[in-house]
């Protein structure tokens, strides 16, 4: 992956529309890192589901916990970069492939959403491709704040002379041919350090996606992202957020606090290792306590091996630590939410993903909060995949290997070629070429 000098990561290339080809992804988190190598079949004309052009089998499965991570920054690359090749290993060896370039999640850089205008003259003739490849690249050519990278550009309305909620100007008459463009930005300083610690792995970045995005995907239905839903990915560093609205990624947020949190809090409470904490949330944690947590006991393991014995504690005692961190959580996101402007196009849904929002009773306690409809998302419409890795901890691994099939509509350069030997037959061996890379 490379960029300009203006910090634009840089889109892959159209999946080929006539044959299969293989996909490697990344899944970079701060308690785990996913790898997966996934074969995608284009479907049959009358099997097109919206947003889904090609069949999804994972090949390879491969997760490792994240090392030299924190909130979704690389704080030590080479910690960093031995987790990824592990995980990326794993994958290799069950699929029997070797990996040279992936698709990365992205969720540290303080992720957030601009939105830009551009519009180009018809001369009241009917609005062509060309048309629509002309203004979306004038709504490409606005540049973001220093030091900020663009992650996404993505088209979310057009407008004729200036009637605006046109989905598709192509065929219509008019004199000017207008957009709106979505621009999903990014801390250029976390991105480059994320790309480096690939890099250190003899691997190379295709492109890089926003981890709510990549939930959304995976997870939402079409008629939630028509109606208007926000996916809010509860990670383990970090919390973010993507809005979508009439079929568009329209709004991206993050905060720096996640499941890890709330792991701390228990550790801290119980005196007990960062491990054990960890297990007694998975086990026992909720955020809706009942009158049996008062009378159910759990055992506490002390911190050191030094003749320390297990202590017992009250079931309600964990409720008590865990709620108020997922409180917190939850009421940032919301007033994230309404301070974005788009909280009235979400309307009454919202989904909740990412392996922190497991916890029991988090629905529940998220509707009370959000004053919305709040249901579990889980990544749907994949096959192969193992049976530990179809849970909402897998969302953003699992839209990864959805992205590409609609990634065509963001307005990036294409990836450089890798630099080739000259071959002989001149235009000749171009089009072979061609045909290859087409059908």
């Amino acid at each position: 992956m490379s960029r300009g000098s203006d910090n634009r990561v840089q889109r892959m290339r159209p999946l080929p529309s006539r044959r299969s080809t293989i996909i490697s992804v990344l899944d970079v988190g701060t308690s785990k890192v996913t790898a997966l190598i996934a074969r995608l079949t284009p479907r049959a004309m009358g099997d097109v589901l919206p947003g889904r052009t090609h069949n999804i089998e994972v090949l390879g499965f491969g997760c490792q916990r994240s090392r030299g991570m924190k909130a979704g920054v690389v704080v030590d690359l080479e910690e960093a970069e031995t987790a990824f090749r592990l995980a990326v290993d794993a994958a290799e060896r069950m699929s029997g492939l070797t990996v040279e370039s992936l698709i990365v999640s992205l969720s540290a850089g303080r992720l957030g959403s601009e939105t830009f205008s551009a519009a180009v003259d018809l001369g009241g003739r009917e609005a062509s491709d060309g048309d629509i490849r002309r203004v979306l690249a004038a709504g490409s050519t606005h540049s973001v704040r220093q030091g900020r990278a663009v992650v996404h550009s993505v088209p979310i309305g057009y407008a004729l002379d200036g009637s605006r909620g046109i989905r598709d100007p192509r065929g219509m008459l008019g004199n000017r041919l207008g957009v709106d463009m979505h621009v999903v930005t990014a801390d250029a300083a976390p991105v480059r350090n994320l790309e480096l610690a690939v890099n250190r792995a003899h691997l190379e970045v295709e492109t890089m996606v926003a981890t709510p995005y990549a939930s959304g995907l995976s997870t939402l239905v079409e008629d939630e992202a028509h109606m208007g839903v926000a996916c809010v990915d509860m990670g383990g560093g970090t919390t973010s957020m993507a809005v979508f609205a009439d079929g568009h990624l329209v709004h991206v947020d993050a905060i720096g606090i996640g499941g890890h949190h709330v792991t701390m809090d228990l550790a801290r409470g119980l005196s007990t290792r960062v491990a054990d904490a960890e297990r007694i949330k998975t086990l026992h944690g909720t955020v809706i306590p009942t009158s049996a947590d008062d009378r159910e006991l759990i055992t506490v393991p002390p911190v050191g091996d030094d003749g320390d014995i297990p202590s017992p504690v009250p079931r309600r005692a964990v409720a008590d630590m865990v709620r108020p961190r997922v409180e917190e959580i939850l009421e940032t996101v919301r007033d994230r939410l309404n301070a974005s402007g788009f909280a009235a196009r979400v309307g009454r849904r919202v989904v909740l993903t990412g392996g922190a929002s497991q916890v029991t009773g988090m629905s529940e306690l998220a509707r009370r909060i959000f004053g919305r409809q709040v249901r579990l998302g889980r990544p749907v419409g994949i096959a192969g995949l193992p049976q530990e890795a179809r849970g909402a901890a897998f969302a953003a691994a699992v839209g990864l290997l959805i992205y590409p099939q609609v990634a065509g509509v963001e307005q990036f350069e294409l990836k450089r070629a890798r630099a080739q030997a000259p071959a002989s037959g001149g235009y000749l061996s171009r089009v072979g070429h061609w045909l290859k890379e087409s059908f």
